[in-house]
């Protein structure tokens, strides 16, 4: 079991930015990703949505199109560490942003096997 530890929320006015951190107990297997999603206040019933995800052996980077071109994701291996550099954010990026590590595809959710404790973004306008 691994467990993951992240930080990095806040509250901030729209064109600011943020860094996400992720810290994993143990380095991901070859082939796994660790990344964010997150939860939108009003919108629990749809679940936590994708953000980003970065595959640990080679760094490969994914995300999702609403963070596309602002969003960063990158990864220190040696600190089993991931992190997202949140640029531009815009009010509709508030959310609780959850840390996961998952297996098989790099954006499904099915996948995740460890979460972090969560961490809130807030951007006013």
């Amino acid at each position: 079991q691994v467990q993951l530890v992240e930080s990095g929320g806040g509250l901030v006015q729209a064109g600011d930015s943020l860094r996400l951190s992720c810290t994993a107990s143990e380095r991901p297997f070859t082939g796994y990703a660790l990344g964010w999603f997150r939860q939108v206040p009003g919108k629990e019933r749809e679940g936590r949505e994708y953000v980003a995800s970065v595959i640990w052996r080679e760094g490969g980077t994914y995300y999702d199109d609403s963070v596309e071109g602002r969003f960063t994701i990158t990864r220190d291996s040696a600190k089993n560490t991931a992190y997202l550099q949140m640029d531009s954010l815009k009010p509709e990026d508030t959310a609780l942003y959850f840390c996961a590590a998952f297996r098989g595809p790099y954006y499904n959710i099915a996948g995740v096997y460890s979460w972090g404790q969560g961490t809130q973004v807030t951007v006013s306008s």
